[in-house]
């Protein structure tokens, strides 16, 4: 995975210590430990969590995106989304499918 700087592009003047913690341990050290959990796998259990907590704004989109990078095919992004209807709502899935179509646009 690349080196995370949205933070500080976006907060660092802000809450600094905020976006050194998204940087540097989110992204830095939790996403990078491979040897636990492969990046297809944490994108997987990101986008679920997201749903289920109703984040369906640009977050969602940046993680969509970031686990069709890694691996997860537009089928595979829909049966999750299938999936998580029935535990995270039906409006919740309706929206994320609405970013997912965009996401797998050119597929």
């Amino acid at each position: 995975m690349k080196k995370q700087t949205s933070g500080r592009a976006s907060l660092g003047e802000f809450a600094p210590t905020f976006a050194a913690l998204n940087d540097d341990v989110l992204f830095g050290e939790i996403w990078s430990r491979e040897d636990q959990l492969s990046l297809r796998d944490r994108a997987m259990i990101t986008i679920a969590g997201l749903i289920g907590k109703g984040i369906l704004d640009s977050s969602l989109k940046f993680h969509m995106i970031n686990a069709k990078q890694n691996g997860i095919t537009k089928e595979e992004m829909a049966e999750m989304i299938t999936h998580l209807s029935f535990y995270a709502g039906w409006p919740n899935a309706w929206a994320a499918f609405t970013m997912a179509k965009e996401v797998y646009e050119n597929e």
